[in-house]
């Protein structure tokens, strides 16, 4: 699972939530619960806008507010980090699968519903196994 953390501060009658992990990041909410609640949209948002431009996705910073990314959008931005560090990009991802570009799109696409299967053949492409742990809740 991957956190990141936000601040939250006060701003004319509503929260402000800000990240240092994305400094794009910008929303609110009218209290503390709302604010931490379209923090997690926010992050997809900016996380999705970096993936499309090619840009890196920072490994989480501590902080004392940390919010969870869902689990489909934590494996899409480990695929998309792997794939920087190792210098491949769409084409040579498509080529290693046998993929046809749409469907590398859709595989990076925060928005689409990609299936595990798909995203497991991915991260095996660039070297990677996915391992599935379930915990206690806090």
């Amino acid at each position: 699972m991957l956190e990141y953390p936000i601040e939250l501060s006060e701003d004319d009658g509503t929260v402000l939530v800000t990240s240092p992990d994305f400094p794009e990041l910008t929303t609110f909410g009218d209290d503390r619960a709302e604010a931490v609640a379209r923090a997690v949209d926010a992050l997809e948002e900016a996380i999705a806008a970096r993936i499309s431009n090619r840009e890196a996705i920072p490994t989480p910073s501590h902080g004392q507010i940390l919010v969870a990314l869902p689990t489909l959008t934590a494996i899409k931005v480990l695929l998309h980090q792997r794939m920087q560090s190792q210098a491949i990009g769409k084409a040579e991802l498509a080529r290693r699968l046998d993929w046809h570009m749409p469907q590398v799109d859709r595989v990076l696409d925060i928005n689409h519903h990609s299936r595990l299967t798909q995203l497991d053949a991915a991260l095996g492409a660039v070297g990677c196994r996915l391992n599935v742990e379930v915990t206690n809740a806090a």
